[in-house]
């Protein structure tokens, strides 16, 4: 699948092939939500590999035209949502919420590019609203898949609490086996009782090179990205 990106500002990384890997491990099926679709690869390889009415949300319009261009590309039909999620109305219920939101704290450095410190600083998108909009939007048993800044864990981890959410799979993500998490990889769902699975960490680099796994998910995931300007 061939991913048109902008030159300039943000673009998709590991982090989004990573979540899509763990995502893809589920039964998935029914309406699905991509939230902060960005260049729109998260939805568009949920609608390549299943039978599933998807869409997308991004809030900057450059994005959504690349995501446009992106799935017209691909002959992928997704349905893209334009606005701020937070106040976005659905026609529908979803059975299943995506979303690898901006986690950067208030304490990190700010971006001087306006689309790159959009699409990274969880100002934009607070954790707290995240996940109660994500509550109010997914069906009874539905699931939140998303990633995370794996030092927030705790806090997250008490929101998707706090608002009757029940993680059922976690996967923290590693850059090399001697460094401490990175991201964390979280499945919660609407109304479960199951008790949460840990999966093995995801080690990213050994030595100066990707990891066998690593190698493994960017292959099986197949994505080419091409940088470019549109009008």
């Amino acid at each position: 699948m061939v991913v048109y990106q902008p030159t300039e500002g943000y673009c998709y990384n590991s982090d989004t092939i990573f979540l899509y890997d763990f995502f893809s491990k589920l039964p998935v099926k029914g309406n699905v939500l991509d939230v902060g679709s960005g260049s729109g690869i998260l939805a568009l390889l949920t609608k390549r590999d299943f039978d599933a009415n998807v869409s997308a949300v991004e809030l900057q319009e450059e994005f959504v035209r690349y995501a446009k261009i992106n799935a017209q590309a691909n002959r992928l039909d997704i349905r893209i949502y334009m606005g701020d999620f937070l106040h976005m109305l659905f026609d529908r219920k979803f059975d299943f919420v995506l979303s690898n939101p901006p986690f950067y704290h208030k304490d990190v450095l700010r971006a001087r590019n306006k689309m790159v410190d959009m699409a990274r600083y969880s100002g934009y998108l607070p954790p707290e609203e995240l996940i109660g909009k994500v509550g109010s939007i997914l069906k009874p048993k539905g699931s939140f898949v998303f990633c995370y800044d794996a030092k927030q864990v705790s806090h997250i981890l008490f929101l998707l609490k706090e608002r009757k959410f029940n993680v059922e799979r976690m996967r923290f993500v590693h850059p090399r086996a001697t460094r401490s998490a990175s991201l964390v990889m979280i499945h919660a769902k609407k109304g479960s009782k199951s008790l949460c699975e840990t999966l093995p960490p995801l080690v990213v680099f050994e030595g100066e090179h990707y990891s066998q796994e690593a190698k493994e998910i960017f292959k099986r995931v197949g994505v080419h990205s091409i940088k470019c300007k549109i009008s």
